[in-house]
């Protein structure tokens, strides 16, 4: 049947529904995302059939809300980078570059060393240059401090153009650019993002709109020179898909990172990207006390009438850590793992783990220790039931280490209600190790001359 937007919507995809309180509890579907799917002549869908992406773009521009949105990114975008914190301040006993865990080298921090110069990412990435001609090689490369790392989004409309459009390139450029991101990411890490990209382009199959949704609707870029064993990095961005990577001074650092999809599928019809971590998180929320339960549930539901006035947006729903947030003062709230068993300690580590799956073994050990060094500091906040009964928000956050998972309501699909079908996550490194910002401060004082 027809599934028309009513006129309290916001705009033609985004409806009061998600950002207004109720009182009742959300309930979970119990069939699959293919109930919500618009009929393909439906006005939602029909008028963007054939559209390109830049047409899509256009398009959407007219909207009076997103036109708003737009602005709010752009003033950010031009913020002075500080980093995530909790109360505005930077701290400065977070990252140690020289402790990355790695003893082949005397210097982590020397140009060259075996720890500065990945064996695979750095002739791929050049690899990938030599493929391009200059007017390519022009727009694909950047400084290394260049403003453009900030400028990552993660719908389907086009804000920043960074670097190449994957769609618009040959098959021989686009396999190059996976060859970056497959030497550049452990085995699952990848196969977790290409499937994430891959369920962009079954979207975009499923509401017969492959032009604005398919596996290269992505950005890439590369800042810095991989040939020249100092630091150097990469990013690609597109819908439900944006990655940030830096190698410096031996040390990985993938943040920010947005991974989501609409339908994040659980069935037979394509693999799941978070049913894992959905299924660890619910078992610790499960295990809380009562007492532990009242300290980390902040909100009883995902739609809560207790959340304060712009808890809830139209587009982040309950993220705080999305695009354009890089300098977002966010406080700790829940419950802090000083206050967990040790059981319960590990299930919280084996989270933050999952999160950090984009990270190659050594680097993701590393980045772990950092993180659980202030295990201690770190909070778990929960926004809704804890068995899995109802769409839910989590929150981890720690000095090292902020990471989020959330169920939206749809978009392209038709549930005007957070549904576990459409799942958002983010990553970031508070205190300013984002586009790993803190490490390169520390390898410059080591090595001024560059």
């Amino acid at each position: 049947m027809s599934q028309h937007r009513p006129q309290n919507d916001i705009d033609e995809f985004f409806s009061t529904d998600r950002t207004r309180g109720r009182d009742e509890a959300v309930e979970l579907s119990t069939g699959s995302y293919r109930e919500h799917l618009y009929p393909l002549q439906d006005e939602v869908l029909a008028p963007y059939r054939g559209m390109s992406y830049e047409e899509f773009t256009a398009d959407r521009y007219r909207a009076p809300f997103l036109r708003e949105l737009l602005a709010g990114w752009r003033e950010l975008y031009d913020e002075p980078f500080v980093g995530i914190t909790t109360d505005g301040r930077i701290r400065d006993d977070v990252y140690r570059l020289s402790a990355a865990g790695t003893a082949a080298s005397a210097d982590p921090f020397a140009p060259g060393s075996a720890e500065a110069a990945m064996p695979a990412a750095a002739p791929a990435a050049t690899a990938l240059l030599d493929l391009l001609t200059d007017e390519q090689r022009a727009a694909v490369t950047y400084p290394l401090d260049a403003p453009e790392w900030r400028g990552w989004s993660n719908p389907e409309f086009v804000f920043f153009r960074t670097g190449l459009r994957l769609e618009d390139q040959s098959a021989l450029i686009v396999e190059a650019v996976h060859e970056v991101l497959r030497a550049s990411l452990s085995a699952p890490g990848y196969a977790r993002v290409r499937e994430a990209m891959e369920l962009n382009g079954y979207l975009g199959e499923l509401v017969e709109l492959p032009t604005i949704m398919n596996p290269g609707s992505y950005w890439f870029a590369i800042f810095g020179d991989p040939a020249a064993g100092s630091p150097w990095g990469w990013q690609l961005f597109g819908h439900h898909v944006a990655l940030n990577f830096v190698t410096v001074g031996g040390r990985d650092v993938i943040a920010p990172v947005f991974i989501g999809a609409e339908p994040a599928l659980a069935a037979d019809e394509r693999p799941p990207l978070f049913d894992a971590r959905e299924q660890w998180a619910i078992e610790l929320a499960e295990s809380l006390t009562p007492e532990q339960r009242e300290r980390a549930v902040v909100f009883s539901s995902v739609l809560d009438p207790a959340m304060p006035a712009g808890r809830l947006h139209p587009a982040d729903e309950r993220h705080v850590a999305g695009a354009f947030r890089d300098n977002r003062v966010i406080p700790y709230e829940g419950i802090s793992a000083a206050e967990l068993s040790a059981a319960q300690r590990r299930l919280l580590e084996r989270i933050i783990e999952d999160f950090l799956l984009l990270l190659r073994p050594e680097q993701r050990r590393a980045t772990l220790a950092e993180a659980v060094a202030h295990l201690d500091e770190t909070h778990l906040s929960w926004y809704g039931a804890t068995d899995g009964s109802q769409p839910f928000y989590f929150r981890v956050h720690g000095p090292g280490i902020l990471a989020e998972l959330d169920h939206h309501a749809g978009v392209w699909l038709s549930n005007r209600l957070p549904a576990r079908f459409h799942v958002h996550t983010t990553l970031r490194h508070p205190n300013g190790n984002d586009y790993g910002k803190a490490y390169l401060a520390q390898w410059r004082r080591a090595h001024p001359e560059g």
